[in-house]
């Protein structure tokens, strides 16, 4: 079998999502992928409907990193669910978020948060 794969690498976001109120009134820039892996049908590689359109993953990830929320998880969790609900074909997933420049005092060039689903 091959396994065909659709990605979307660092999509960037300025969202109000952070722990400290001060972070969800300012916001905070992060960069989103997500990796989905599914089986290749090459009857008509041609053909969108045998594929996960990247469109629909974009918005999905608007979707989901738009809202004020506290934690990283639960918009890694959000992405997840999401994408296994639209796709029930799905062998894999893998959703990583990267937060740039964490508001803890420290000289931090980022931190992540990553979910996946599936065969390793």
């Amino acid at each position: 079998m091959i396994t065909q794969k659709v990605a979307l690498s660092e999509v960037r976001f300025f969202s109000p999502i952070g722990f400290y109120e001060e972070e969800q009134i300012v916001g905070n820039e992060f960069f989103v992928s997500l990796e989905v892996y599914f089986p290749f049908k090459n009857e008509n590689a041609e053909d969108l409907n045998n594929t996960v359109n990247y469109e629909e993953l974009y918005q999905l990830l608007v979707e989901v990193m738009s809202p004020k929320r506290k934690l990283l998880e639960s918009a890694a969790e959000d992405i997840l669910d999401a994408v296994l609900k639209k796709y029930n074909f799905l062998t894999k997933a893998v959703v990583n978020i990267r937060k740039i420049n964490p508001a803890f005092g420290g000289d931090l060039a980022n931190s992540e948060v990553a979910l996946s689903w599936g065969m390793p």
